[in-house]
């Protein structure tokens, strides 16, 4: 079988493939540099679940709980530290309307019976003194946690290659080209231009901050919070490295602006104030491959035997990465396809446009 796309969606298919005894061969001329190179890799099915995307935030729900044991595993298996960490997400509103917009959101989500507690500003800074005295209040998500994107595609691409899984370093242009009796298509924006399925490129820069004399930030939780009405989060690491992020922009380039780094930075300094004094380390623009309803396309392509798509994860490529992994894997090996996948099928967008 061949996966085109050496994202951590692919290579996380390729390693479940090999570990079932399947043949496997992973074709990209450059893994590892498409959205997941830019990507914090927050893990957060509760902070994430939106306004009318419910099946979306089931399979986000699912995914996340299989997190804990997949990162163990992975680990395991790689010998590669992930950074998988587990103190949980801090949502914060710096303004009276901030926080109005937040708890909109948040009563949405319990709704759902989702785990997420508001709390008053004095409970947020007993949990993060680095928080500015001006934040109004919040929440915390005990359950979302957060993993490096760039360490994560690192071990997935070790552990799928001791499992048997090859790279052919070649970019693919058509699909014509590639002889496999299964082939999965997980190439993030690529997709489209491959398979004619509705993907497009939604711009998204990003931040890195290091903190300063080389030690950890002086906060633990990731941070998602409005401030002034600006969206941005803020990723510690244990490496000293915060990732701040991420505008979206309906654009296909990747040029990082002053625009937007100006509104990243305010935001963030608004919400904690010691990051001015924190080195600005990156400043990078990276494409996520959205689609209309904003959920991944997974499933078998019509009218194509022997293909699959894998793509479209949007912002939630990282956090889907089991999930999509397990249900593909599943249908290859079984053929029979998991009820889970009905509401995210290429299908669902009615008949392809075109085929290479």
């Amino acid at each position: 079988m061949a996966v085109v796309g050496g994202g951590p969606v692919g290579w996380a298919i390729a390693w479940r493939c090999a570990q079932r005894g399947l043949r496997v061969v992973v074709h990209d001329d450059r893994p590892g540099s498409g959205a997941s190179s830019v990507a914090a890799g927050m893990l957060s099915p509760v902070a994430e679940a939106y306004f009318g995307e419910h099946e979306l935030t089931g399979l986000l729900v699912e995914s996340a709980a299989r997190w804990p044991g997949f990162a163990a595993e992975l680990a395991e298996a790689s010998g590669v530290d992930i950074g998988y960490r587990t103190e949980g997400t801090l949502v914060v509103g710096l303004t009276a309307d901030d926080l109005a917009e937040a708890g909109r959101l948040w009563s949405y989500q319990q709704g759902l019976g989702l785990p997420i507690t508001p709390l008053r500003p004095s409970e947020l800074r007993d949990r993060e003194p680095a928080l500015a005295p001006r934040v109004r209040g919040g929440a915390v998500a005990p359950g979302d946690h957060q993993v490096d994107p760039r360490r994560l595609v690192a071990a997935l691409r070790t552990a799928a290659e001791r499992a048997g899984a090859e790279l052919r370093p070649a970019r693919v242009g058509a699909l014509s080209e590639v002889d496999a009796r299964v082939t999965v298509v997980a190439a993030g924006c690529g997709a489209a231009e491959l398979t004619g399925l509705p993907v497009r490129p939604v711009k998204g820069q990003v931040l890195r901050l290091r903190a300063p004399g080389g030690g950890p930030p002086g906060f633990r939780h990731v941070i998602r919070g409005y401030a002034d009405s600006e969206s941005v989060y803020l990723v510690p690491r244990d490496s000293g490295e915060v990732v701040v992020g991420a505008t979206v922009e309906e654009r296909a380039d990747t040029a990082v602006t002053a625009g937007g780094v100006l509104t990243l930075l305010r935001a963030a300094a608004e919400l904690v104030p010691e990051l001015v004094e924190y080195e600005l380390a990156e400043a990078v623009a990276g494409l996520r491959p959205g689609t209309p309803d904003n959920a991944p396309i997974i499933g078998p392509l019509p009218g194509r035997q022997g293909v699959l798509a894998a793509t479209g994860h949007h912002r939630h490529g990282i956090v889907l990465t089991p999930v999509t992994a397990d249900l593909v894997t599943e249908l290859i090996v079984t053929g029979e396809p998991d009820p889970a996948l009905a509401p995210f099928t290429p299908d669902r967008f009615g008949k392809e446009r075109t085929w290479n």
